[in-house]
């Protein structure tokens, strides 16, 4: 049952963050990046942001450029057209 009830809540925040349109890996960023306008947190939300800061913000930490604990190891692991098109697809979601 506790498996069954973990699935659902994963599955349900998943769909939270966003439609099935979602380019690769631009779930995964929900994990940390908060969908919620009042939630309380450091971490930048990404909807409704102007892709060209969210792919400013990826060279950045790939780059080495911007310090961060754990953004610039997750940085490397996208292309470039990968960030261009999830920052696309954050940009366009409304809350």
């Amino acid at each position: 049952m506790t498996a069954v009830a973990l699935v659902f809540t994963l599955t349900g925040h998943a769909s939270a963050a966003g439609p099935a349109d979602a380019p690769h890996g631009a779930l995964s960023c929900s994990g940390c990046h908060p969908a919620d306008r009042t939630a309380q947190t450091t971490v930048p939300r990404l909807i409704g942001r102007n892709p060209a800061d969210i792919v400013a913000a990826m060279q950045a930490f790939k780059s080495g450029q911007t310090p961060a604990t754990v953004m610039d190891r997750i940085a490397k692991g996208f292309s470039d057209d990968e960030v261009k098109a999830i920052a696309a697809w954050y940009g366009a979601q409304k809350d």
